[in-house]
This record gives structure tokens, C-alpha cells and sequence, in this order.
């Protein structure tokens, strides 16, 4: 029986192996933004104006020393004058269209630090002042 073509064939393998295994450490890598990736969750403090991972922007109200999530209040284009604890925005907080938005801080939400995406600055101090004595947040 002739093993001539025994080399060739590990060669081939050996050469497929190589090329696939780093492709499938790149695809386990996390994206930008992507939720529960490897590694350390972002660093989020209270103050902070944040959008998560599926794009709904927020305001960072309070987060514990060694917890793993966040209490947060959303942000949103529309005003509701039937709810106590809606806190207008100056314009431009949100967005670069300088489009008027409002803080939701009469419900705020628990979130877990993983579903952070893109931090986009911090809020105003006067309106952090008002924030954080509704929802509930430590300075």
C-alpha cells in the first residue's frame, strides 16, 4: 500500500486547523457595546449618561460598590404631564440634533452593568441635584 500522500493530507489539515481556529477566537470576541462579553463590566457611575446596549439612553442614578447592576432613569423624547417625576432636559443631552428630551426619574430600573454600552457624558449638576432625590440615588 503507498502512504506517499499520508503528508500531504496532514499538511492540509494541519493548514485548515491554522486558519479556522483564529476566525473562532475572533468571532468569540465581544463587539462594541454587546452585552456579557469577557472581561471587566464598564465602569458606571452615578451622573453619567449612558446608552445601553440596544440603544435606550439612560441616566446612571446610583451604583452599588461591588454589585453587578445599576439603578438607572430613562431618557425619552416624550413628555407626559400626568407624571410627577419627569424632569425636562436641556436640549442636545441626548443625541447631536439638539432635539429636546425628558428624564424619567419617577421609575427608576435596576440594570446590569454588562448592558452598558457607549457612555455619552454627564448631566448637568442642577439637574443631577433634582435626579437623584427622586430616583432615589447616592450622590
Amino acid at each position: 500500500m503507498d502512504t506517499s500522500w499520508w503528508p500531504a493530507v496532514l499538511a492540509a489539515v494541519a493548514v485548515a486547523v491554522v486558519v479556522l481556529i483564529p476566525r473562532r477566537a475572533r468571532s468569540v470576541r465581544r463587539a462594541p457595546g454587546a452585552p456579557h462579553g469577557p472581561g471587566p463590566p464598564p465602569s458606571v457611575r452615578a451622573g453619567e449618561l449612558w446608552c445601553l446596549a440596544d440603544g435606550r439612553p439612560c441616566l446612571v442614578l446610583s451604583v452599588p460598590r461591588h454589585g453587578e447592576r445599576a439603578r438607572v432613569a430613562w431618557i425619552t423624547g416624550k413628555y407626559d404631564d400626568r407624571r410627577p417625576g419627569v424632569i425636562p432636559l436641556p436640549p442636545g443631552v441626548v443625541g447631536s440634533q439638539g432635539r429636546v428630551s425628558f428624564l424619567e426619574a419617577d421609575r427608576p430600573e435596576e440594570v446590569s452593568l454588562w448592558e452598558f454600552g457607549t457612555r455619552t457624558g454627564t448631566v448637568d449638576p442642577v439637574v443631577w441635584d433634582e435626579a437623584k432625590g427622586l430616583g432615589g440615588g447616592a450622590g
